[in-house]
C-alpha cells in the first residue's frame, strides 16, 4: 500500500498529541479523514489516484485510532471531541506547510471534517462528507427505526461495558474482510482493533458524539453558522442513510450555502468498495 507515500509521526498542539500520517504527491493539498473502526489505510485505493491527478494527499490516523496518540478520557469527553480532532488536523496541515486545503471525511472522520470546516472556514477550500449528516440531526430525528439500525451509538455510550465486550473478541465484533479491504489494509486494521487503548479511544469518540459534539453543533445551528465553502455530500446506496432520511441533501440545505451530492453504488466503506467512482468524484470536485 501507499508505495509513493512517506510515513511520518508528527507532533501537534505543542507535543500534546502525535499523529501517524501518510503523505504523498505534489500539488494542491487534500486531507483525507477515515472513519470507525478504520485507519488511514482505508484510503489505499483512493489516495494514489489523487496523487496521480496532481494532488498532495495527507492521510492521518485520527487521534485515538491506529498509530496516533490515545489521550486519557475526560469526564466531559472533550479529549475525544471533534473539536479536539479538528485542531489536531489544522495543526498537522500547518506543520506540513498548508494554510488552506481541500478536505474529505468518511463516517466518524466526516464529523471531524465538519467541525474543522465550521471552526476554521478559511482553512478549508472545499469539503466532501461521505456517509454523513450532522450528529445533532441524527439525534433530533431518533426514533425506533434509528435506534434499531444504529443501536451501537447508544451501546458504545455506556461506561465500561462495551470495552469488555469488544476486547473479548474484536475480530468477531468488527468482522473485517481481507478480500474487500485488501490484505494489507485488513492486517493494519486488525492490529489496531486488538489494542485495548484503541478500543477505548474509539468508544470515547462515540461518547463525545452524543454529548459535547452534539452541543457544539446545536450551538452553531442556533447561531446561524453554516458552511460557506463548496460542499459535496456522498452516501452509500447499499447502506441505510437514504433508508432513514430519504435524500440527505434535504437535511444539508440548512448547513451549507453551496451544496451538491449524490449516492454511490457501494456498501458503507466506499473508499474500499467503490474506489474508482469515489476517486474520480473527488478529483472532479477538488
Amino acid at each position: 500500500m501507499f508505495e509513493q507515500f512517506v510515513e511520518l509521526t508528527v507532533d501537534v498542539r505543542d507535543r500534546e498529541s502525535q499523529l501517524f500520517v501518510r503523505v504523498g504527491g505534489e500539488g494542491p493539498p487534500v486531507l483525507l479523514l477515515h472513519g470507525h473502526p478504520r485507519t488511514s489505510a482505508t484510503w489505499h485505493r483512493v489516495a494514489p489516484r489523487l496523487v496521480e491527478a496532481g494532488f498532495q494527499v495527507v492521510c492521518p490516523d485520527l487521534r485515538g485510532y491506529g498509530r496516533s496518540s490515545k489521550p486519557e478520557p475526560t469526564r466531559d469527553h472533550s479529549a475525544h471531541s471533534k473539536r479536539a480532532t479538528a485542531r489536531d488536523m489544522l495543526h498537522l496541515m500547518n506543520q506540513l506547510g498548508h494554510e488552506q486545503f481541500a478536505l474529505a471525511g468518511h463516517d466518524r472522520g466526516s464529523y471531524s471534517a465538519l467541525r474543522l470546516a465550521l471552526d476554521y472556514p478559511s482553512a478549508v477550500s472545499k469539503l466532501a462528507l461521505l456517509d454523513c449528516i450532522p450528529i445533532s440531526e441524527h439525534l433530533s430525528r431518533a426514533n425506533a427505526n434509528f435506534a434499531t439500525r444504529w443501536w451501537h451509538w447508544f451501546f458504545y455510550a455506556q461506561p465500561e461495558i462495551p470495552e469488555r465486550v469488544i476486547t473479548a473478541d474484536p475480530d468477531s465484533w468488527y468482522q473485517g474482510d481481507p478480500v474487500i479491504m485488501g490484505q494489507e489494509n485488513y492486517d493494519e486494521w486488525r492490529q489496531a482493533v486488538r489494542n485495548p487503548a484503541t478500543i477505548r479511544a474509539m468508544l470515547e469518540d462515540y461518547r463525545a458524539g452524543l454529548t459535547i459534539d452534539r452541543e457544539h453543533e446545536e450551538a452553531d445551528l442556533a447561531a446561524g453558522k453554516i458552511l460557506q465553502m463548496p460542499l459535496l455530500v456522498l452516501w452509500s446506496l447499499r447502506d441505510d442513510l437514504e433508508l432513514l432520511y430519504g435524500n440527505p441533501l434535504d437535511i444539508w440545505k440548512d448547513w451549507a450555502s453551496d451544496l451538491r451530492g449524490h449516492g454511490v453504488e457501494s456498501g458503507h466503506h466506499m473508499a474500499e468498495e467503490a474506489p474508482d467512482e469515489l476517486a474520480m468524484t473527488l478529483i472532479n470536485f477538488f
